[in-house]
């Protein structure tokens, strides 16, 4: 994992989400988590110009996809943890529209590698930055919900506020 990264919180009525940021962007947004409250202490480090513009594009993207739209803009989004594979099946994600699915086997045809349906699903699940690159609208085959990095009712719920109806897994 990076180092100097700086972590900032997002609240939402979902709950507290924590972005967090390095020098080139944006390489991981974890989900809320339950009775925790990730605000930095005030002046405790001093937040650069950049990473406040970031911040505030990656919150109003945030607030866009789990109202169930389309993000207007996103942050610089830093991979550089991925793998070559992971980043292919990354940026497919990124262009699948609210209100759209596509399955494993469709995302592994899309990067060439049409047999590779069982490790685009550990790309899915390495996602680092969910919701904005958007793995919550990867299903299994036959339209059946497969896992999800942030919990089952996670992925329910975000599928739900695009209008995307699921069968069971």
């Amino acid at each position: 994992m990076k180092t100097n990264l700086i972590g900032l919180p997002i609240p939402t009525r979902d709950g507290e989400f924590t972005a967090h940021y390095s020098e080139t962007g944006l390489p991981g947004l974890d989900f809320p988590k339950p009775g925790r409250n990730s605000r930095p202490k005030a002046g405790v480090i001093p937040i650069p110009k950049i990473v406040r513009e970031w911040h505030r594009t990656t919150t109003q993207a945030l607030k866009a996809v789990l109202a169930g739209g389309l993000p207007k803009g996103l942050p610089p989004l830093d991979w550089t943890e991925g793998t070559a594979f992971q980043q292919k099946v990354w940026k497919v994600m990124g262009k699948i529209a609210p209100g759209k699915t596509l399955s494993y086997g469709e995302i592994a045809s899309a990067i060439g590698k049409p047999k590779a349906s069982r490790a685009v699903g550990g790309a899915c699940g390495a996602n680092p930055i969910p919701v904005l690159v958007p793995c919550h609208r990867v299903l299994a085959a036959n339209k059946k919900i497969g896992g999800f990095s942030g919990g089952m009712d996670w992925k329910y719920r975000l599928l739900e506020r695009e209008g995307v109806r699921v069968g069971a897994v």
